[in-house]
């Protein structure tokens, strides 16, 4: 297998990190909606979630304020919709009302659940020490909800510059740790 020098800023393409969620917030009587692709899990028990929100973000003072978000996981079947979220700033559009997202109560964060999407993590900034330098939220995840009928959910993964994978077939092997 020949091998080439590969651009440094296509990495992000090799190491997507999981399914981009809508990051949903709350604040000042407003709800939005983000397209998210930067995290990562830390933790499994609790559950802790590290990610970027960039400063440039609308979501971003809204999160580093009200400390609390749900990440929203989103199928396929909603992929035209999430890249309408990541390519218009919450500071002009009203992303609920313009792409037909319907906004429901969540049970422990302020942030709205978003109905279309087939799982929901309620969660609490829990460390904020790396925002500043690098924009980075360590969230846990404080309620969680996911439709069960959605067996093997087909997610988005961006793989950058507007090209995404979609999730696909699942295989089980031995697995031995506790």
């Amino acid at each position: 297998m020949a091998k080439r020098s590969f651009p440094l800023s296509r990495v992000y393409g090799l190491l997507e990190p999981g399914p981009v969620p809508l990051l949903s917030t709350a604040h000042k009587g407003r709800i939005n909606a983000m397209a998210m692709s930067w995290h990562t899990m830390m933790e499994f028990e609790p559950p802790l979630v590290g990610c970027v929100v960039s400063s440039r973000d609308f979501s971003f003072t809204a999160l580093k304020t009200t400390r609390e978000c749900v990440l929203n996981i989103p199928a396929v079947e909603l992929a035209q919709k999430v890249v309408a979220c990541g390519n218009s700033s919450g500071r002009s559009v009203d992303k609920f009302t313009a792409f037909g997202l319907t906004p429901e109560p969540a049970s422990l964060v302020a942030a709205p659940l978003i109905a279309e999407c087939h799982a929901h993590l309620e969660c609490k900034v829990v460390d904020t020490r790396l925002v500043n330098r690098y924009s980075f939220f360590v969230l846990e995840v404080v309620q969680a909800w996911a439709d069960l009928a959605c067996k093997d959910p087909r997610t988005l993964h961006h793989r950058g510059w507007g090209a995404f994978m979609v999730a696909g077939e699942t295989i089980r092997l031995p697995f031995t740790m506790k």
